[in-house]
């Protein structure tokens, strides 16, 4: 019902910059926030950035100061502008969208197949 797709990855100098964009897709009333997690080989899947329909923003300790999440809404878009990218910032990086199927229905959560990005030093 619902589909996220993530772009923008690929390979990087330490220092770098890359801009990873999510479009979601399908059938839905509403969609309530999005956001961005990583997960690095071996390592749990954590928490980058998130962006309420409302636009309010909250990121990780590790990404603030050089992470951006912003929307499109009228496109269901979303993006991470990433800036002074570190070797630790090399992931997996997954889309998440918390979706409203119908008017009086609980957030489903959604998640993106992910992008990757990798830092070079």
């Amino acid at each position: 019902q619902v589909q996220l797709v993530e772009s923008g990855g690929g390979l990087v100098q330490a220092g770098g910059s890359l801009r990873l964009s999510c479009a979601a897709s399908g059938r839905f009333f509403s969609i309530n926030a999005m956001g961005w997690y990583r997960q690095a080989p071996g390592k749990q899947r954590e928490w980058v950035a998130t962006i309420t329909k409302g636009s309010s923003t909250t990121y990780a300790d590790s990404v603030k100061g050089r992470f951006t999440i912003s929307r499109d809404g009228a496109k269901n878009t979303i993006f991470l502008q990433m800036s002074s990218l570190k070797s630790e910032d090399a992931a997996h990086y997954y889309c998440n969208a918390a979706v409203q199927l119908w008017p009086a229905s609980l957030s489903v959560d959604y998640w993106g197949q992910g992008t990757q990005v990798t830092v070079s030093s």
